[in-house]
């Protein structure tokens, strides 16, 4: 990875340095660094699974103070092959991690992340726990069918039932029993004219139960099966749903006594209609060391009023920890 000087003299959050690094599998890895490099070490893994980090995400770590690590996932955002599912597991995406701390010659990090972000950084903890100095979560995802199911079945048609409606007449009626499973299929089928209409209606009705105040609450039936720039998320959430996030059942509750020792901060949006409270409760009694932290009036969103800052304290909170 190259330095950026250049851009580091008028922006304190411009990266230190970033490139590309190959991970084996024919993937190649976007990586950057941001803060010093005498900074205490830390790694923020961005949500979906399929979305990518935002420059804004470098403004989570104090540069006066912290040494942090942004990648794009497999095949996503810069990383290449963009969208490849292909060698594409939370067991090779934890290995990635590995090689990015190897890499850089960290001995131990903080790991932080959100919504799925979240669901990679227990993973990565329970498996390298002597890795991790501490542990910044938002919006806890434990990667199981089961929460992805309730929030697009009875929680979408509680909340909102019409958009619930629009979101069932996507699909054929001997489908709609199980819609979830049904979008999956849908969703990593070959053919355009069946993967297009579903990974729309999935992405729009998933952004409606992300924001705290939806800007908009129905589908646009009509809309979806016009020909534009497909949303890249749905495909990987498909792929990484429909196994059960490659993880075994309850895998993360199960192993959360591996976290034991390990600081932990979960921000957690009150109203969050993906990620409720009473998982981030759930966990939190298995964990020792962690605690939730409510943000009021917010739901999902990094950007929900209040949570930005709340993960901002969190990292720093832990950044205090580990520096003594």
């Amino acid at each position: 990875m190259m330095p950026d000087a250049a851009a580091r003299g008028a922006d304190p959050f411009a990266p230190l340095t970033s490139g590309m690094l190959d991970v084996g599998d024919g993937h190649e890895l976007y990586v950057e660094t941001v803060g010093r490099a005498d900074g205490i070490p830390a790694i923020y893994l961005h949500g979906g699974p399929g979305s990518g980090c935002q420059p804004d995400h470098r403004r989570l770590f104090d540069p006066e103070r912290m040494h942090a690590v942004l990648f794009d996932q497999r095949g996503c955002g810069r990383s290449r092959p963009k969208g490849s599912r292909e060698h594409n597991t939370t067991a090779h995406l934890i290995a990635d991690m590995e090689k990015i701390r190897e890499k850089c010659g960290f001995d131990r990090w903080i790991v932080a992340g959100g919504s799925w972000g979240a669901t990679l950084a227990l993973a990565y903890a329970e498996a390298h726990p002597e890795r991790v100095s501490g542990i910044a979560l938002r919006a806890t995802f434990l990667g199981t069918q089961a929460e992805v199911a309730t929030a697009f079945t009875s929680r979408l048609a509680q909340f909102y039932p019409a958009l619930h409606e629009d979101f069932l007449s996507v699909l054929p009626p001997q489908e709609r029993a199980r819609p979830v499973e049904a979008y999956y299929r849908r969703i990593l089928d070959a053919d355009p004219a069946v993967h297009g209409p579903a990974s729309r209606a999935w992405h729009d009705t998933e952004r409606a139960l992300s924001e705290h105040k939806a800007a908009k609450t129905r589908l646009d039936l009509a809309s979806l099966n016009v020909w534009r720039t497909l949303p890249a998320t749905p495909f990987m959430e498909a792929h990484y749903f429909i196994n059960d996030s490659f993880m075994s059942e309850d895998q993360l509750l199960r192993n959360a006594g591996r976290l034991a020792g390990i600081p932990g901060i979960i921000v957690q949006g009150r109203y969050d209609l993906l990620c409720p409270p009473e998982t981030s409760a759930g966990l939190a009694k298995v964990w020792p060391g962690s605690e939730v932290r409510i943000v009021e009036e917010a739901g999902h969103s990094l950007y929900d009023a209040g949570v930005r800052d709340a993960v901002m304290k969190s990292i720093s909170d832990l950044a205090s920890k580990a520096a003594r």
